[in-house]
């Protein structure tokens, strides 16, 4: 990220910074970075077969990740995106996960997800040292002080808030929380336009537009689209919703596996919004 500079700098040397800022070169420091996250021992070899379904250098780029900013990663599960995020910003940056407070009420699968990536934190101190733990009430979501993180991501996450009712409220946090120009970016299945709301829900799949408007309500406006993570093999009308494909493969016969494992993981949107 380019640094305030002093009046006094000379309009030659501004111009340097913006020229290197904009060459691939300079981006290709931070796509180094990712890589070597990626191939760090760290990750197990299951969760490494998933960078093709998954495309973690180029989403990460494309939605402008940077070494120095403060990110909060929204209810990581089993951390599959720290594995990369928390390396990367470990050294200039600072790295949030923040995830669904833990309560007597807590369903078991809160409870073990916090529990695996505590587990995930504790076997690996020089990677995941610096990661900073937030807990937040989805009816009410705070991830931290206002206006003052760089960047918000979240990995197939809508779906579950849309079906909890609490999407809107959650996009509000996220703006909250953001700086002015901040970034959030929002990887989900993606339906085909035009689906009913309640079909979306049972599927797991979520439609852009529905996406679109829950951030444009939160103020937001949307920066860009990827087709990164597109998948034309996913035909997104499984009996099982989204779940009957990799990587859960929940509820199919084992004579069908051959068939679901063919068309990989879902097709899924890519979009990057910017905070007003």
């Amino acid at each position: 990220m380019l640094k305030a500079l002093s009046m006094k700098t000379s309009v030659g040397v501004i111009a340097a910074i913006v020229v290197a800022a904009a060459t691939p070169g300079i981006a290709a420091d931070v796509g180094a970075m990712i890589e070597r996250a990626m191939d760090g021992a760290h990750r197990s070899e299951a969760n490494k077969l998933r960078d093709a379904f998954r495309h973690p250098k180029q989403t990460l780029l494309f939605l402008g990740l940077e070494a120095d900013m403060k990110v909060i990663e929204i209810t990581p599960g089993g951390g599959w995106y720290s594995e990369i995020l928390a390396p990367v910003l470990r050294e200039s940056g600072a790295m949030y996960a923040a995830s669904y407070e833990i309560t007597e009420q807590s369903r078991d699968f809160f409870r073990r997800m916090d529990a695996n990536y505590r587990a995930k934190r504790e076997a690996w101190p020089d990677v995941y040292d610096r990661v900073e733990m937030v807990y937040f009430n989805p009816a009410a979501p705070e991830f931290g002080q206002a206006n003052s993180v760089d960047m918000v991501l979240t990995f197939r996450n809508v779906h579950n808030w849309a079906k909890a009712g609490t999407a809107e409220g959650m996009f509000q946090g996220f703006a909250a929380v953001l700086k002015p120009g901040g970034v959030l970016g929002v990887v989900e299945h993606r339906a085909k336009p035009g689906t009913p709301l309640r079909k979306q829900i049972k599927s797991g799949y979520m439609t852009e537009d529905y996406v679109i408007e829950m951030a444009l309500k939160a103020g937001f406006r949307l920066a860009g689209s990827s087709e990164v993570n597109a998948n034309p093999n996913d035909t997104k009308d499984h009996p099982g919703g989204v779940w009957n494909l990799l990587p859960n493969l929940r509820d199919v016969p084992k004579e069908e596996e051959a068939k679901y494992r063919a068309i990989g993981e879902s097709d899924r949107m890519t979009l990057k919004f910017i905070k007003r």
